[in-house]
């Protein structure tokens, strides 16, 4: 091959763009505005986890349970998780510089309104609404990357993206421990009002502005998906709390029902929302399947390991946050070298390796709590194992979704991180209805036998000739 050749890979989409793409993607202008982006991107993702660490101390200090507590962190994952596909269309509707900028302003009143919150309710509702400005954000992002970057380059600036959402992960749980610990947990709010306004000034100087084109609005479709996934992990959520059992299960099945009949009609009307056909297509289904699984795997152990810390261990706040540093700094570390991976050996062997080690590392992390052992440092060691895991599964799972005809809708690229954070959300549900019975081993157990299945779904279909 002559220099100017290179190898198209069966899960990869010819090179051919739109005029000026290429050079669009190698621009320093381009770059510039990924910088700017990624910056709002680590803000969403911080303000994802920054909660977990003093969770036991809002709880405390709002007078509720430990399992009631939890709702701080799941109404951010409910709103953030079940917007994302109607934000994604907003984004190509309205423009995604736009929607970008409101999610910025958004994001610094739900700061505001958190950090003077003054009760438990309040605070979910803020709380909320920062889990609503930050889906805005990354299926603005995504689409946006896709957009800009050609197919070759494409792994690389999702690599970084990743690496931004592992350097919010880890970012997250050691500020809020120290912040908590120094000033009490209200000040985990006051960064991130300046920071989100700086970013906002940045995009609207920085990020090309685009003026959207018309779309259709299958409203019976986005309604039914909207209402249903948030159905599901409302009633997922409700399992754990002081309930009479036949409220979850109603939300579930209801919640279930409104997915199908989602499903339905995306396979059915001549303008859906999310067209059924790129749903099912191979490259996008096996990376919501895999990615549910690794991002379950995420949010059951950033929850489930801070509570045991500063419970069963009997740890500091602040050393707790230092132990679940370890498991997203390697996600940030490793995500750019998952995308140079994945452009040399395809995302499907990336993305299976990943899941092979988050399944040996969570079942280790299982027997070593359900024994209760109480050493820092060794579970330090098994959570950054892990998090080699989800590092390299994010990447390539991202990647494959926006090579896939899905990739090119921002609403579906909002389905595809709404089964990402829907994960999330299920692995945090999980672990307030275990937590009270200390069931750690079944716990992780459960989120191993999740990342077998997102490892089956890496052998779904096949992908189309070069």
């Amino acid at each position: 091959m002559g220099s100017g050749d290179r190898v198209v890979r069966p899960d990869s989409e010819p090179v051919a763009a739109a005029p000026g793409r290429a050079s669009a993607g190698q621009g320093s202008n381009s770059w510039v505005a990924l910088v700017v982006m990624l910056c709002a991107t680590f803000l969403g993702t911080l303000n994802n986890n920054i909660v977990n660490v003093p969770l036991r101390d809002i709880s405390s200090d709002m007078g509720v349970t430990p399992a009631q507590g939890v709702l701080v962190v799941v109404s951010f994952l409910l709103v953030f998780a079940v917007a994302m596909p109607l934000t994604g269309w907003l984004g190509d509707r309205l423009g995604r510089r736009r929607i970008l900028c409101w999610a910025l302003a958004g994001l610094t009143v739900g700061a505001a309104g958190a950090l003077a919150a003054p009760n438990l309710w309040v605070l979910v509702g803020f709380r909320a609404l920062q889990g609503l400005a930050t889906a805005a954000i990354l299926p603005t992002v995504m689409a946006l990357i896709a957009h800009i970057f050609t197919p070759d380059r494409r792994a690389r600036a999702l690599g970084y993206w990743a690496a931004v959402n592992g350097v919010g992960q880890a970012v997250g749980p050691p500020l809020g421990g120290l912040l908590a610990g120094l000033a009490g947990w209200r000040w985990i709010f006051v960064p991130i009002v300046p920071a989100a306004l700086l970013s906002l000034l940045f995009t609207l100087r920085a990020v090309p502005r685009d003026s959207g084109r018309a779309l259709h609005l299958d409203w019976r479709g986005a309604t039914r998906l909207t209402v249903g996934s948030a159905l599901l992990i409302a009633g997922a959520t409700l399992l754990s709390m002081d309930v009479p059992v036949a409220y979850p299960v109603v939300l579930l099945v209801v919640g279930l029902g409104a997915i199908v009949l989602f499903a339905r009609l995306s396979t059915r009307s001549p303008a859906p929302f999310i067209s059924g056909r790129q749903i099912l297509e191979a490259r996008f289904l096996r990376s919501c399947l895999a990615v549910f699984a690794q991002m379950f795997c995420l949010g059951a152990t950033l929850v489930a390991v801070p509570l045991y810390l500063t419970g069963q261990a009997g740890v500091s706040t602040t050393l707790a946050g230092v132990v679940v540093f370890s498991f997203p700094a390697v996600m940030a570390v490793l995500a750019p070298v998952a995308g140079l991976l994945t452009e040399r050996y395809g995302s499907r062997w990336v993305a299976r390796s990943g899941l092979l080690v988050l399944i040996a590392f969570q079942v280790a992390m299982g027997l070593y709590l359900g024994a209760l052992g109480v050493d820092p440092v060794l579970i330090a060691l098994l959570m950054l194992a892990s998090g080699v895991g989800v590092a390299l599964v994010q990447t390539p799972a991202a990647t494959a979704a926006t090579r896939s005809p899905a990739g090119r809708s921002g609403a579906a690229l909002g389905l595809f991180n709404l089964v990402r954070f829907s994960g999330s959300a299920f692995g945090a549900a999980w672990v307030a209805l275990m937590i009270p019975g200390e069931h750690f081993l079944l716990l992780f157990v459960v989120s191993a036998a999740l990342a077998v299945l997102g490892l089956a779904g890496t052998y779904v279909g096949t992908d189309p000739e070069p």
